[in-house]
């Protein structure tokens, strides 16, 4: 179809390819299995496949969705074999996601704003890879020639600071703090003056990973983004939830609190390449109608990816 057509560099398509290795293959060990003796996509065989999804963590709300669309399918084609079965998930999950907004960008954009910096504002738990994900995005943008500002505004934890620290010294971009325990709103005051008065291109603000209190998290949040919002009128541009892929289902109910305690604008899934359980990012796209703007495929530093929601069906379905 013509949506699957490719659209990322060689390097960036086998690093995708190889990130998601792990995914792919216990995905087609599970199909395999579960067609095994089979000729035709019957009820039987769909009645499987919807187990194969939803235990490759696709999630139950968009398998059934997935399910239904293979059905319209086979009714309408009359026959289909399941040597056919593959092609088709590939053309009905991109057409599925092809209803969503965003997840079509092929490199690191950044929008211009007439208040100058662009802001975005991260959230998460604590050990989804959150101060990574950071550390490589202003990598990213410093390697289009953009000016970048980090705020550490987790102040709850000495090491959220210093691992942020780390990242700033490693891609030489300046890195607003104060000490642990200032109040976080404080933080974030401070880096948007200091980014308005640098002419920053791009503000990255950090934030605490806690969620035991939702109320809390919320009212915190909130702050955050009123105090901003007197240095920059419109900040933040983005508020990005980080999420860990390699927990599944928990990934899920991670997206389920934050979006109930601020208002998430993009999610970054990580982790990817490490987990056989890379059917979360199509569930989470689906699920929650917030576009997936990047993927964590590696530990190098190059190696998150803008998310191209049919670069990444094509690859998982490879």
């Amino acid at each position: 179809m013509s949506f699957l057509k490719k659209i990322f560099s060689k390097e960036k398509k086998e690093t995708l390819d190889k990130g998601l290795e792990k995914s792919k293959s216990s995905f087609f060990d599970k199909l395999n299995k579960a067609v095994a003796g089979k000729s035709s996509v019957d009820d039987d065989v769909l009645d499987m496949l919807e187990e194969v999804l939803v235990s490759s963590d696709v999630g139950v709300t968009t398998t059934l969705k997935v399910i239904a669309r293979i059905e319209a399918r086979v009714a309408k084609d009359k026959y289909v074999g399941t040597n056919e079965l593959n092609a088709i998930l590939r053309e009905e999950i991109a057409g599925l996601l092809s209803e969503i907004d965003g997840g079509n960008a092929t490199d690191f954009e950044v929008p211009k704003h007439d208040s100058g910096s662009h802001v975005i504002m991260v959230v998460g738990v604590n050990g989804v890879g959150k101060t990574t994900t950071i550390g490589k995005l202003a990598n990213q943008f410093k390697n289009q020639g953009l000016h970048v500002v980090l705020g550490a505004a987790d102040t709850f934890r000495a090491a959220a600071i210093d691992q942020l620290q780390i990242w700033a010294d490693r891609t030489d971009v300046p890195l607003i703090r104060q000490d642990m325990g200032s109040d976080p709103a404080s933080v974030a005051f401070d880096t948007l003056q200091s980014g308005v008065q640098q002419k920053a291109d791009v503000i990255i603000i950090d934030t605490a990973g806690r969620l035991h209190n939702k109320v809390n998290l919320m009212n915190e949040l909130t702050k955050i983004k009123r105090v901003m919002q007197k240095v920059i009128i419109d900040a933040p541009h983005d508020v990005l939830l980080v999420l860990d892929g390699s927990t599944g289902q928990n990934a899920f109910e991670q997206a389920k609190q934050f979006t109930a305690a601020t208002e998430v604008s993009s999610l970054a899934v990580t982790k990817l390449d490490g987990t056989a359980k890379g059917g979360v990012v199509i569930g989470i796209s689906d699920q929650f109608q917030i576009p997936v703007k990047y993927i964590g495929v590696g530990e190098g530093i190059d190696d998150l990816q803008v998310f191209n929601k049919f670069e990444f069906v094509d690859s998982f379905f490879k």
